[in-house]
């Protein structure tokens, strides 16, 4: 493989994918959903298990808005198909940190939930060859953490409400900008 079949691969799969604009937008919402899950009044522990149970809902929502968008979740012949899908269920591999925070600190469980989300969006830099994953990704990583420092464990349901708003304005310019 060279540089240019490695960049011509990249261009397709971001091309024909959108940029994977389908899985941010889901998670989007499921991100506003989890704003008004920790605007409750109930435990953090509970309002931290519901915020699992609606992250389940992502690749089903996902799958949903590829087929509103048309975007492609298998773009044949292309060796860089798998790796989009394998660097989204990598954060899988931090869960068990999200877990020792529920169990430990369920206060900053959904700080940490939004930290993991957005480091996640940093390889997909590479993959799609477009900055916006790495901006992206440090804006909620680090606003996350600036805001979970600062503000009451009643006032937590601020880091996932401002990680949609994020991941929506992510989404708005991935599907205004044309791919290189």
């Amino acid at each position: 493989m060279n540089h240019h079949e490695l960049q011509k691969w990249k261009l397709e799969l971001a091309t024909r994918a959108k940029k994977g604009v389908d899985f941010i937008l889901a998670a989007s919402i499921l991100w506003f959903c989890m704003s008004f899950i920790w605007s409750l009044g109930v435990t953090t522990y509970t309002k931290s298990i519901w915020a699992l149970i609606v992250g389940a809902f992502l690749l089903p929502l996902a799958y949903g808005v590829s087929k509103i968008l048309k975007t492609d979740w298998k773009v044949k012949n292309n060796p860089l198909q798998s790796l989009g899908l394998w660097l989204h269920f990598a954060q899988l591999f931090y869960f068990p940190f999200l877990v020792f925070i529920l169990l430990t600190l369920p206060d900053y469980f959904i700080m940490t939930y939004a930290i993991i989300t957005g480091a996640h969006l940093c390889p997909y830099a590479w993959l799609y060859d477009d900055h916006s994953f790495v901006v992206t990704s440090g804006i909620i990583s680090m606003g996350s953490l600036i805001i979970g420092l600062n503000v009451s464990p009643e006032l937590m349901y601020i880091i996932p409400w401002f990680t949609a708003v994020i991941l929506l304005v992510m989404a708005v310019y991935v599907l205004n900008f044309k791919t290189r």
